[in-house]
């Protein structure tokens, strides 16, 4: 049998050294996929010059309501790392992660982040302290996990659910919490790349450091408005209102998969002066077109907040960019913009 030509043989050469090139490239280098946009902003901060996650909800749509692509699907199958905040919250990932290797790290935050603040969930749409005989000091009950009792109370509305242990999944509005999650995260992906270690936890300490810069500003920006009562669409503001002392009086919507009832918006108008609210929020994920309706021919002003910050574009500073906007908003329909 004739020799193959020597070009031949370094060709085939070449072309397995770049095929085993490629396949240690891929694997040094975890492929990431986190869920929310304020979540995938934490975790590209901590690999900034390290890799990039790829986010799986990049548009308006809640994670309440989502419904995965065939695509996204298969894009979880192949990740090494999985990042979501609740089993309560991604509910629409329960199927898809039940079928992904045994090798894929799954990070749910509100489980396993040391040094998290978990609120209790609040049930009837209501949240005003006076509306509760039972607790006259209008408290937050809430109920602190991984972290000092005394952190989870401050003057907030009262909390009641049927499930004393159900926690709000929107804890990334927190600053606080966004700094313990970055911090956890950088150890998990330390492990997951051990040869950038030493830039991903460095990563997490500059995140950790420019968060408590962000909590201290806005504590300043909101004080101005944190007596004025507002309603919001949907109960997903609860950690912003406690960390920052704001006046939330409600929601409009009890259920954000359900739209409201016509009697649950005439009670929503109904309660508008008796409560003196002064704006009501509508939520791009949900283009709620009945808030129009509820402060028509009122002096109550019509605002929007988005708890995802979902215009805004992916990234390392999304974050940042987000809770600034939450802040803006909430100032200018409050009448507290300076």
């Amino acid at each position: 049998m004739a020799k193959a030509p020597r070009w031949i043989a370094c060709r085939v050469l070449i072309a397995a050294a770049l095929c085993v090139l490629a396949r240690t490239g891929a694997h040094a280098t975890p492929d990431v996929v986190v869920t929310l946009k304020p979540l995938h902003a934490l975790v590209a901060a901590v690999m900034e010059g390290v890799g990039t996650p790829h986010l799986l909800i990049d548009s308006a749509a809640s994670p309440h309501t989502y419904a995965m692509k065939p695509s996204e699907v298969r894009r979880l199958n192949h990740a090494d790392v999985i990042v979501r905040v609740s089993k309560r919250l991604e509910v629409f990932l329960d199927k898809p992660l039940s079928l992904v290797s045994k090798e894929s790290r799954i990070v749910t935050i509100d489980e396993e982040t040391p040094g998290l603040t978990l609120l209790t969930l609040r049930n009837g749409g209501d949240f005003e302290p006076h509306l509760h005989d039972d607790d006259a000091s209008g408290h937050v009950h809430a109920h602190p996990v991984h972290a000092d009792a005394h952190e989870a109370h401050d003057h907030a509305a009262h909390v009641h659910t049927e499930n004393p242990t159900a926690s709000d999944p929107h804890l990334w509005l927190d600053p606080r919490n966004a700094k313990a999650i970055g911090l956890h995260l950088a150890d998990v992906l330390a492990e997951a790349i051990p040869s950038a270690a030493e830039r991903l936890k460095h990563n997490g300490q500059a995140l950790a450091a420019r968060l408590d810069r962000l909590d201290s500003t806005l504590a300043g920006d909101l004080q101005s408005v944190s007596g004025r009562r507002f309603l919001v669409f949907h109960d997903g503001y609860q950690y912003f209102e406690h960390r920052y002392g704001l006046a939330d009086a409600g929601s409009v919507t009890i259920n954000p998969e359900v739209p409201p009832s016509a009697r649950r918006l005439s009670e929503i108008r109904a309660r508008l002066a008796k409560a003196n609210i002064v704006c009501v929020f509508a939520e791009p994920q949900f283009a709620p077109r009945a808030i129009g309706a509820i402060v028509e021919g009122t002096s109550v002003r019509q605002g929007t907040l988005d708890p995802l910050g979902a215009s805004i574009e992916a990234g390392p500073t999304q974050y940042f960019a987000l809770m600034e906007g939450l802040a803006r908003d909430l100032k200018s329909c409050l009448g507290g913009a300076g």
